[in-house]
């Protein structure tokens, strides 16, 4: 293999492809990038296992062939390198050479057979979804996924497909976020899968603000393309649980407050919070909701904030960072909130409705 390219372009496809690189590995070929080149285009690739990315771009290609190399060095190497044309190519041994007026480095490689074969997913339905829409969704819901391994359904985010409605939803046992939205394509037959949190986390950061998103499903893979950036993932496999249980009936009782008003009070709440200790207390009155904060040995804090409120007098207490994630995320100058109680059930859930959007909290004892 021997190609010419500017850094700037190869550098922005390392950059792409290496973020799934990890280095607790057990196989020296997954710390590597394939570069192949070949019909005036290098790809790139990298994989877990469970995730695969890949790229390409033009480049003048003078020997097709292909190699990988680790990915933290390579990156390393060209991101310090002065900007213009870069010279690689391959020696004996897989071993690469890159070069440019200046300076010139070796990097061991190894032969790309020992590198997993990217997933295919063929003659399955084409999802496509505007960017734009597919990056909010997930924004808005990916934070509530839970990290415990022992509930692994819940360790990624839920896409339900029916028609031309897509909802994504995660939960954690404690909290839930949910979002629907309209794509471009309606199918035929409803779809359900869960996406692990790394890619959803892989494909938020590969979402622009305008353009489209295709989507293809197939029996236990799913294949994002990005502006031609490939990325497949495993889906979990399991049943997600059934969260329209924990979800009650709109309320009439709503407080009306500022959203920057309570992000911030809860944030300054939230200083004082500790591994023992993190629930805040919420008192709601007629007119006004006093955030507060006790925490032994340590100190209190306690904030007015003026509301509209048509429904009783309550105090409770809930998590201060499960109310950050997602207010932080709101840009509405107002919000309705609603703490409400299921039938038969004491337990006063905290829920936000927006447009297409439901998010709910479990309180926490005071």
């Amino acid at each position: 293999m021997k190609i010419k390219v500017l850094k700037e372009k190869l550098l922005t496809g390392l950059q792409t492809v290496q973020n799934i690189v990890s280095n607790k590995i057990t196989l020296p070929i997954l710390s590597n990038i394939l570069l192949e080149a070949k019909n005036g285009k290098l790809r790139l690739c990298a994989t877990d296992l469970d995730i695969g990315i890949s790229c390409e771009y033009p480049v003048d290609i003078l020997e097709e062939g292909a190699i990988t190399i680790p990915a933290k060095k390579v990156t390393d190497i060209v991101r310090e390198m002065p900007s213009g044309e870069i010279l690689i190519y391959t020696q004996r041994n897989n071993q690469i050479e890159i070069e440019c007026d200046r300076c010139r480095f070796k990097l061991n490689g190894l032969p790309k057979d020992e590198f997993p074969k990217f997933p295919e997913v063929k003659d399955k339905e084409r999802i496509t979804i505007e960017q734009t829409v597919l990056k909010e969704m997930l924004d808005m819901t990916y934070f509530a996924v839970s990290y415990e391994e022992s509930r692994y359904v819940l360790n990624g985010v839920l896409f339900e497909i029916s028609g031309k409605i897509m909802c994504t939803v995660a939960a954690d046992g404690r909290r839930l976020a949910k979002m629907e939205k309209e794509i471009l394509s309606p199918i035929e037959d409803d779809i359900k899968v869960i996406i692990p949190i790394k890619a959803v986390q892989e494909i938020l950061r590969n979402l622009n603000d305008e353009g489209d998103v295709f989507m293809i499903i197939g029996n236990n893979q799913v294949l994002f393309d990005i502006n031609s950036v490939l990325i497949t993932t495993r889906i979990i496999e399991g049943e997600f649980p059934n969260y329209q249980q924990a979800i009650p009936p709109p309320s009439e009782n709503k407080i009306k407050i500022k959203t920057n008003d309570l992000l911030s009070a809860i944030r300054r709440a939230n200083l004082l919070s500790t591994t023992d200790f993190q629930a805040v207390k919420f008192e709601v009155f007629s007119n006004k909701m006093v955030i507060s904060k006790n925490t032994p040995n340590i100190g209190e804090s306690r904030e007015e904030i003026p509301i509209e409120n048509n429904g009783p007098k309550i105090v409770v207490g809930y998590s201060p960072n499960f109310f950050i994630d997602v207010l932080k995320h709101i840009t509405r100058e107002y919000i309705d909130l609603e703490l409400v109680s299921m039938e038969g059930n004491s337990i006063i859930r905290a829920v936000i409705r927006l447009d297409g959007y439901l998010y709910l909290v479990m309180p926490m004892s005071i």
